[in-house]
């Protein structure tokens, strides 16, 4: 896997300052969206040890809320086989900050249910995974005015309660 770009104090992408990780490849190819250079697989540089020696020392500092997944796209089955052992160690070292994770994919019809995103990852996965903002990103439903998604379509998802109860928990501020 690659990825495109690491944020250090990242206030944009989840509650708090995070640490966010951009991974590389999509193949969603969402009409307007402002990451499109991730699309390309090989975009960026490689996920390394090295990488997830940084991230971690990144991720240490009490302020430090959690840790952002986005891209790109962390859910097409490559990029969760490589993400899948850096989110365990993460959350060893970590068990008190939270992992939000973005994907154009939707939790019911492409995560939980058999699908090209579905591998022998993704459970193990969203059992990490403390929001998730799930959806395509709609260029005709921008908001500007909406936290922490780009478009009415998309939902911010407590996900641990909504695979729980097996209906939508919305995350509020």
């Amino acid at each position: 896997m690659n990825y495109g770009e690491i944020k250090k104090y990242d206030i944009a992408d989840g509650e708090g300052v995070r640490v966010s990780l951009f991974v590389s490849g999509c193949t969603h190819h969402c009409k307007g969206c402002f990451n499109a250079e991730t699309w390309d697989f090989n975009f960026g540089k490689p996920f390394t040890e090295e990488t997830i020696l940084e991230l971690l020392e990144a991720l240490k500092p009490d302020y430090i809320t959690g840790l952002t997944l986005l891209g790109g796209e962390p859910f097409e089955p490559a990029n969760q086989r490589a993400l899948l052992p850096f989110v365990k160690r993460y959350k060893e070292m970590f068990p008190h900050k939270t992992i939000w994770c973005y994907t154009g994919y939707s939790l019911e019809t492409d995560l939980l249910a058999e699908s090209r995103a579905r591998c022998e990852c993704t459970d193990e996965m969203l059992s990490y995974i403390d929001v998730l903002v799930d959806g395509e990103f709609v260029e005709e439903l921008k908001d500007i005015r909406l936290i922490f998604r780009g478009s009415s379509n998309q939902r911010v998802l407590r996900l641990q309660e909504t695979l729980s109860t097996g209906q939508p928990v919305w995350w509020e501020k």
